[in-house]
């Protein structure tokens, strides 16, 4: 070994190639639009002209280009046969059809009218996956995890904030996990969530660093939730609707869950609050 070579850099192989682009063992690596997305979601600060959402939206595109569906259709089989759980879920195929005036009857303080109240208050759509009949098991598990990710708010305490997202995000990171035997599916049902929430982590550091202890806290609430809990990903969470939270958390198997309010490193977040506004 030569003495120049630091100790960080040893074992560094060069690669020789024919190749005049660049080639890696790595399909995300591999692809140039999903390098221009993660340099852009990781170094950028946010601002009005691109919100947080429409980057999801930008990365579903690309992720569409590097599955393998045929593969995760052989994946989520196999399973199947071994976790009876999920069997079922996919056996009774229930997808919500329902409008949020339809959640407006229910009693303050159940988790139908708190979704109901945040939703008329924010504006937000019920239908976060755009309408489609699913035609795989990927696309029935897709369309019912846009459909019960408010509710995952709800239910594991994060706030409708974008500190509060990363509640759900790392409740989803773990409890997939702990629920989904094969792990070579559990990583690409996860896929979605652990660059989703890069972007949190990244930016805050960078950028944000007056609210990275809020955003570990969120990080910290999500990973004891999922690790705690029941399926949530797979519970029909039509039936707690008429329920107070807590029982519902209880009726689902919601556990460690603790609501705590980050609306306003939220904003400081998304530059719509200031240092100062912060402190006050």
């Amino acid at each position: 070994m030569k003495d120049d070579v630091t100790y960080l850099m040893r074992g560094v192989m060069p690669v020789n190639t024919p190749s005049s682009v660049l080639v890696s063992s790595s399909k995300y690596l591999n692809n140039a639009r999903l390098r221009e997305w993660v340099a852009m979601i990781m170094l950028r600060r946010n601002g009005p002209d691109y919100p947080p959402p429409a980057e999801m939206g930008e990365f579903l595109a690309i992720l569409n280009e590097l599955r393998d569906f045929a593969r995760i259709e052989e994946l989520f089989t196999d399973e199947r046969k071994t976790n009876p759980a999920l069997d079922a879920w996919f056996k009774a195929g229930h997808v919500s059809d329902y409008k949020i005036e339809d959640l407006e009857k229910y009693a303050p303080g159940t988790v139908g009218r708190i979704y109901y109240d945040i939703t008329t208050k924010g504006n937000y759509q019920v239908q976060i996956v755009p309408w489609m009949k699913p035609q795989s098991q990927l696309e029935f598990f897709n369309l019912r995890s846009g459909q019960t990710h408010d509710y995952e708010h709800i239910l594991c305490g994060g706030g409708f904030n974008y500190m509060g997202e990363l509640v759900p995000y790392w409740y989803r990171l773990t409890n997939v996990h702990k629920h989904i035997q094969n792990k070579e599916l559990a990583g690409e049902l996860s896929v979605l969530s652990i660059f989703g929430t890069m972007r949190y982590i990244v930016r805050t550091m960078l950028h944000y660093p007056e609210v990275w202890e809020t955003a570990v806290g969120c990080i910290q609430r999500g990973i004891t939730v999922g690790q705690q809990s029941d399926a949530l990903f797979m519970a029909k969470i039509e039936d707690v609707w008429h329920l107070p939270l807590e029982e519902a958390r209880r009726v689902l198997g919601v556990r460690g869950a603790v609501d705590v309010d980050t609306w306003r490193e939220g904003e400081f977040w998304a530059e719509r609050l200031s240092a100062a506004e912060l402190q006050t």
